[in-house]
């Protein structure tokens, strides 16, 4: 099957993703100056921070002052991360200037479920139908079906699609009795086990079970597969990805420490374009945030594009000559 979307909308990440595994402490003017780099890129979606436990994940302990002192820009939409009440609230305190919808996450790994939700699957839906009842009550929409660990698992080993699906009809079932209105299934590859045939298999079975339905997908380029897995998806018509600048970021739940994380912004969007897909993403100011991002990391980050260059310097120079 080849549907190729006309254009791809990608989330932002880096910031969220990159800083919340830092090895050392980044000062929060850094993080925002990465923000409102990104921020005039052309990206319609950032996520700028996590609402959680600085014990658990100490690179977010500054996440107020993060969002309390980026710029906002007309056209870009704000998020956050959180997974409890406590973080829920912290974000209600940003409605200005961020949007605030919750989601519904299972991971298709009983093993990944344990480790990084701390909770079997019967427990995180348990979970997940409270925290369903908290946004309620709060007013706060519940839009995302999200399901961690589809296509494989560094505890579990090997997800069938089976699995997977299971996992969706759980997350879908649950968005049913509560009365939640589902915009999008995100499927997500989170230790790349994820390969092409994968990705068509599962994306493939979850348009024919829930028709009609936005998916997105969260990509993980840990063993070099991210981009041709991004490039399957939009073979099966997937309008929708996430993305980290550099591929900056990675799950410090994961148990695979030193791997690439989420697939490269610049590198997705440099895919999609050169195959007549609009971003509407100015690559070449993405590769120069990709670079502020290793500065401000202190390293060199896996994105093969912050190397060779975007095209459009070379055209120019061939068209000149």
């Amino acid at each position: 099957m080849s549907d190729l979307p006309n254009r791809v909308r990608i989330a932002e990440e880096g910031p969220r993703e990159g800083f919340q595994i830092a090895t050392t402490p980044i000062p929060t003017a850094d993080k925002i100056a990465l923000i409102d780099a990104l921020s005039r890129t052309g990206v319609s979606r950032l996520q700028v921070a996590s609402f959680v436990s600085p014990k658990r994940v100490p690179g977010w302990a500054d996440a107020d002052a993060v969002v309390a002192g980026f710029t906002p820009r007309p056209g870009v939409i704000y998020h956050a991360l959180w997974f409890n009440p406590q973080g829920l609230q912290r974000a209600l305190a940003f409605k200005d200037r961020l949007s605030i919808h919750g989601s519904i996450t299972v991971a298709a790994s009983e093993a990944f479920s344990l480790k990084n939700l701390r909770r079997d699957r019967a427990g995180q839906i348990a979970a997940m139908r409270e925290n369903i009842a908290e946004h309620q009550a709060a007013g706060v929409p519940v839009t995302r079906a999200s399901v961690q660990a589809v296509f494989g698992c560094n505890f579990q080993g090997d997800v069938t699609p089976a699995q997977a699906i299971a996992a969706v009809s759980d997350v879908m079932a649950l968005a049913a009795e509560t009365g939640c209105v589902i915009e999008r299934i995100s499927l997500a590859d989170s230790m790349g086990w994820a390969n092409p045939g994968q990705i068509e298999r599962v994306v493939g079975e979850v348009r024919s079970r829930w028709p009609g339905q936005a998916i997105s997908l969260h990509l993980h380029d840990t063993r070099g597969l991210g981009i041709a897995n991004a490039y399957a998806g939009l073979r099966m018509g997937v309008a929708e990805f996430d993305a980290a600048v550099g591929g900056t970021g990675g799950c410090p739940f994961a148990g695979h420490p030193g791997a690439p994380g989420n697939i490269a912004t610049e590198e997705l969007v440099l895919l999609c374009e050169e195959m007549g897909i609009s971003t509407g993403i100015d690559i070449d100011a993405l590769i120069a945030a990709g670079h502020l991002a290793e500065t401000i990391l202190g390293r060199g980050l896996p994105s093969a594009l912050l190397r060779g260059g975007s095209l459009n310097a070379f055209r120019a120079k061939a068209r000149a000559a």
